[in-house]
């Protein structure tokens, strides 16, 4: 075993895109250079999330140098939870991440994520908060302020006892992220909170990570916009809770998509 990989696991990369055209090159350049320097059996899916820029085009003529990668094309503009369901339900690989596609978290830290997983985990987040010292770019402190809040109401409301949940770097391996995203209903900026209530729900082991990060300034999320409609999505979490929407027995699908 090296970095927490052993010879015949396979991977699986998910990248949700929605007009990334400026960026999602140089990372598809430093996602598929890890793989191949690290010897991991790997796949990248990049999720296109009804982009209207050169996403989708930049991916295609990429993928003709690198068979690692792999398109997927949402049914127009549908968020960024669905874009990552989508992925992670697709994907073929033993351990199944996600990473966003600014790559806050540099890739090589999926070494730490893998590593979690090798010693048992069952679901590897990400973390911003457990060693501050990673960070290299801090958020400004608006944003850290936004941050904390909705982390505190997440902790009170649903229980979530982590320092980060909405750092975009998890891994799962292939049976919590099946049963885990076919029970997510949460489409867009809310989902993270919601697969980490569902999988401790399920009896899945979490194990929160500490992680070097770098705040990226094209960041599209707003922080008030999209912060009140997340406290919204908490409410539906836990109607959904109450109603028995997360109880559900979930089938095991194979890597060919074939329930078993």
């Amino acid at each position: 075993m090296v970095n927490g990989l052993t010879q015949d696991q396979t991977y699986s990369i998910v990248i949700p895109a929605f007009n990334e055209g400026a960026r999602i090159l140089a990372t598809l350049r430093s996602v598929v250079e890890c793989i191949r320097g690290r010897g991991w059996r790997a796949e990248v899916l990049v999720v296109n999330d009804g982009s209207t820029d050169q996403t989708a085009n930049i991916v295609r003529d990429f993928q003709t140098h690198a068979p690692e990668v792999r398109l997927i094309e949402n049914p127009g503009n549908r968020g960024k939870g669905y874009s990552v369901r989508s992925g992670m339900l697709q994907a073929v690989g033993d351990v199944v991440m996600f990473t966003d596609s600014d790559l806050s978290a540099p890739i090589e830290e999926a070494d730490r994520l893998f590593d979690a997983i090798a010693a048992g985990a069952d679901i590897a987040i990400g973390s911003r908060w457990l060693e501050r010292g990673r960070q290299t770019h801090r958020q400004p402190l608006y944003r850290q302020f936004f941050g904390r809040c909705f982390n505190a109401v997440t902790r009170f409301v649903m229980g979530l006892h982590f320092a980060d949940t909405q750092c975009g770097f998890k891994a799962f391996t292939r049976e919590a992220a099946q049963t885990v995203f076919q029970l997510q209903t949460i489409d867009r900026w809310g989902f993270d909170p919601e697969i980490l209530f569902i999988a401790i729900k399920h009896g899945y082991r979490v194990v929160e990570v500490p992680v070097s990060w770098a705040h990226d300034e094209r960041t599209r999320m707003s922080y008030l916009k999209d912060g009140m409609k997340m406290l919204e999505e908490i409410a539906i979490i836990r109607w959904n809770a109450l109603t028995g929407q997360y109880s559900k027995k979930i089938p095991a699908i194979g890597p060919g998509g074939d329930t078993k």
